[in-house]
């Protein structure tokens, strides 16, 4: 949730944010009614808790005649106490309740508006032409035996595929090119856990407004994760890590799961957006101070394969009404799609400050040994969505593909995807 103190001492930033975001701002003053309430509440229990400690030293110090009415009192106070007690609990969990529809405030500079007002920070890369027609991912991954959509959608539905032959050998050298790259830059592997409890997903955000897209067993009350920040996010809940050496790095490694609920009609042709997928996700606890500087670096690593990768791309930063409610500011990468004539998204990386910790409960100790919220990172490394680029920007006349360079030694060398006759 946002920081209570900051709630209580500058509410108007907090309503700025909410506006950036095109939210209500109303829930500004809900929270700061309730912290008022819940503030009065457990004073009145302090209060009557330390009136109720006194008279008990006078009871026992009572005479034997005096006795009898000052127990009567006493067990009246002690009725008090218990009473106030349940209405100083049930005030701070009003106030919970109001704190967490705030959404993390926006971090300067971040544009104003919705999904379309994000400003493009940088291109990068020429945008590719061919003097022949190009064919679309899906035709390509057919001519190579590497992507199977029919088959996907008779054993699970809609959205769903197979990826063989060399499609599933391409997902697993990319996946290993993005884990060396990550090992290399300090991050720990990690194979996540993909069900998780309703108060890790709830703690990292995503059973707000949509948590229609996440898939929920009833009855286990577990949630499937659509990333694995999720999991990594509540992999030191509960916990004061030690951020003395630095930033701890994190780079997750798991099948993902998402309805895209709301997205009928979009994209339905091809894995550009299905229903599981594989991804390597960078996340990150770092001292508040560096969380910007952080995302920064993150966005370098990122960019650093995409250009091993050979593929043309623009950084954006995107606009507060299209972050999630965690983000407190996101920069996405998109590559060119040739066939689309236009950027998607293949990463995103998103500073959650220390949004998703205090929910959490995750700190960390500063110079003055006191305990504080860390900052939470996340940031993509690789996924199943890029090979849509790699087989587009790559192609050639006949319907094969270039490996670029850097991806070869992931491939055994492989230096051409080959279709297969008859395909």
């Amino acid at each position: 949730m946002i920081d209570p103190v900051l709630l209580r001492t500058d509410p108007e930033q907090l309503k700025r944010s909410q506006r950036a975001r095109g939210n209500d701002e109303a829930v500004v003053d809900r929270a700061v009614a309730a912290d008022e309430a819940r503030r009065s509440a457990l004073s009145e229990f302090e209060r009557l808790r330390a009136e109720q400690k006194e008279f008990g030293s006078r009871v026992k110090s009572a005479s034997k005649d005096e006795k009898p009415a000052l127990i009567a009192q006493a067990q009246e106070l002690a009725a008090q106490v218990k009473a106030a007690e349940a209405l100083a609990k049930a005030r701070d969990e009003e106030f919970s309740a109001a704190a967490m529809r705030i959404e993390n405030v926006v971090v300067d500079g971040v544009p104003v508006g919705g999904e379309e007002n994000f400003v493009t920070l940088r291109e990068v890369g020429e945008v590719p032409s061919f003097d022949f027609e190009a064919r679309d991912h899906l035709e390509l991954g057919e001519m190579l035996g590497a992507i199977d959509m029919q088959r996907g959608a008779k054993v699970s539905g809609a959205r769903f595929y197979f990826l063989s032959g060399i499609g599933a050998r391409l997902e697993i050298a990319l996946m290993n090119m993005a884990l060396d790259r990550a090992l290399s830059n300090g991050f720990t592997p990690l194979i996540t856990p993909t069900l998780v409890k309703p108060e890790i997903m709830q703690g990292t955000g995503f059973l707000g407004e949509h948590a229609d897209e996440v898939y929920h067993l009833k009855d286990q009350d577990l949630f499937l994760t659509g990333t694995s920040e999720v999991a990594l996010a509540g992999f030191h809940s509960d916990e004061i890590i030690d951020l003395a050496s630095g930033p701890l790095r994190y780079a997750g490694w798991s099948t993902c799961y998402r309805s895209e609920a709301g997205s009928h009609g979009k994209d339905t042709r091809g894995i550009l957006r299905v229903h599981q997928f594989n991804k390597l996700e960078m996340f990150v606890y770092a001292d508040p101070a560096e969380a910007e500087a952080e995302h920064d670096r993150l966005v370098g690593w990122q960019e650093e394969m995409l250009q091993a990768l050979e593929l043309s791309y623009r950084v954006i930063d995107v606009a507060a009404g299209d972050l999630g409610s965690s983000a407190a500011r996101k920069f996405d990468i998109e590559a060119w799609i040739p066939t689309q004539g236009t950027y998607r998204e293949l990463t995103s990386t998103s500073n959650c400050t220390t949004y998703q910790a205090r929910r959490l409960s995750t700190r960390f100790r500063g110079e003055n040994g006191r305990t504080a919220p860390v900052a939470t990172l996340n940031g993509t490394l690789a996924t199943t969505r890029w090979i849509v680029a790699i087989l587009e920007t790559h192609q050639q006349a006949d319907g094969s593909v270039r490996v670029p360079g850097a991806l070869r030694p992931y491939l055994g060398g492989l230096e051409v995807l080959t279709p297969i006759a008859g395909a």
